[in-house]
C-alpha cells in the first residue's frame, strides 16, 4: 500500500522506522505537527518524525491545523491507500479522515477500551495496572473508540517510569502497525467493535497533577513520581520553592515519620507518607541540575521537623 505516517514525536520514530523497512508497503509522505521552539534559544526545531523523513528522503507535511485546504488538497493528490498514526498530536477531521481508501489506523499505547486518551502510558503506571499493551485501530470522530485490528500485551514493571514503558511499548507496538497494515493489504484482517465496557480515560497529565500529596501513603507517592516520569515531571516544595522527585524508594519498616516531614543520615534522606517513609533517591532542585537524593540533603543542611509541601 501507498502510506502517509502521522507522527510527532520520538515515541513515533520506530514505527516510521518499521514502515519505511517494509517490504510490502511504500511511505510516500509524512504527516507531523509544525516546528516548535526548543532549548534555551527558543529556536525553530522540526519534529523527530520530520527529522527521520527527512533523512529517509521522504516528503513531509506540517499543517498548522489538518483541516487546512492546501494541506487536504495535496493529501487527495498524493491519494494513500491508508495512513499509519502514532501520536500526532491533533485531532483529524472528516474531512481528512475519508481520503485514504483504508482510512486513517492508529497505534495506541493501551488495551483498548482502557485508557482512552493524551496520557495512556502515564495513566496505567499512577492506576498500578500490572498489565498494559498497545492496540491498533481504525480512527472516527469519537476520542480513541474506533474498532481494534489487532493487540499486544506488556507487563508493567515494579520500577517503571512511564518513560521505561513508553520505550518498549513503541518498539513492540511498532511491529504491530506493520503487521495491521499487512493485514488490511492482503485482506486477513478485520477491526472488531471495542467493548461497551471497561472504558476509561487518560487525560494529558497538567503539571498539578505531578504534585506530590504527601498525605497519600508511600504507593501512591511512588506511583505519582514513577508516572509522571519524565514529564511533567512530579514536585514538592521545599522552603517555597520547588523541588522535582525524580526517583524514590519505599521503605516499610520506617514510620516514625509526618506526612512530608524530613529525616537525614550520612547516606539517605527520607520524607514521610500517610503510611511508611519514602527515601529521596534523585531530585532536581529548581534552576539546578538533578543530584542524588543525599547530596542535596547535605547541600541544604535540613534542619530539625522541616518537612517538604506546603
Amino acid at each position: 500500500m501507498r502510506l502517509v505516517f502521522a507522527g510527532t514525536p520520538e515515541v513515533a520514530v520506530p514505527a516510521l522506522d518499521a514502515l519505511i523497512a517494509s517490504d510490502r508497503h511504500e511511505v510516500v509522505a509524512v504527516v507531523t505537527r509544525p516546528d516548535a521552539p526548543a532549548g534555551r534559544g527558543r529556536r525553530l526545531v522540526a519534529s523527530p518524525v520530520a527529522e527521520r523523513a527527512e533523512e529517509a528522503g521522504i516528503e513531509v507535511l506540517k499543517p498548522a491545523k489538518p483541516r487546512d485546504e492546501d494541506f487536504l488538497a495535496r493529501l487527495r493528490e498524493i491519494a494513500p491507500d491508508c495512513c499509519p498514526v502514532v501520536a500526532y498530536g491533533a485531532l483529524l477531521p472528516k474531512a481528512a479522515l475519508d481520503i485514504p481508501a483504508h482510512g486513517w489506523v492508529n497505534l495506541h499505547f493501551s488495551l483498548l477500551p482502557a485508557w482512552r486518551g493524551a496520557a495512556p502510558v502515564q495513566h496505567a503506571v499512577l492506576a498500578g495496572d500490572e498489565v498494559t499493551g498497545a492496540s491498533t485501530f481504525q480512527i472516527e470522530e469519537g476520542l480513541d473508540s474506533g474498532p481494534v485490528f489487532g493487540v499486544i500485551t506488556e507487563e508493567v514493571r515494579p520500577t517503571d517510569t512511564s518513560g521505561d514503558l513508553l520505550t518498549r511499548l513503541a518498539l513492540a507496538g511498532a511491529g504491530l502497525l506493520a503487521a495491521t497494515m499487512d493485514g488490511i493489504e492482503d485482506g486477513t484482517l478485520q477491526p472488531v467493535p471495542q467493548p461497551g465496557e471497561g472504558i476509561t480515560l487518560a487525560p494529558k497529565l497538567e503539571v498539578e497533577d505531578a504534585k506530590v500529596d504527601w498525605t497519600a501513603p508511600a504507593l501512591r507517592v511512588d506511583r505519582v513520581v514513577r508516572g509522571c516520569a519524565p514529564a511533567p515531571g512530579a514536585w514538592t516544595l521545599f522552603r517555597g520553592e520547588r523541588l522535582k522527585l525524580m526517583s524514590v524508594g519505599r521503605v516499610a519498616d520506617r514510620t516514625d515519620l509526618a506526612p512530608g516531614e524530613l529525616a537525614v543520615t550520612k547516606k539517605a534522606v527520607y520524607a514521610g507518607t500517610g503510611s511508611h517513609a519514602v527515601e529521596l533517591l534523585w531530585v532536581q532542585p529548581q534552576g539546578k541540575k538533578p543530584m542524588r537524593g543525599a547530596d542535596w540533603a547535605r547541600g541544604v543542611r535540613i534542619g530539625d521537623a522541616e518537612r517538604l509541601g506546603d
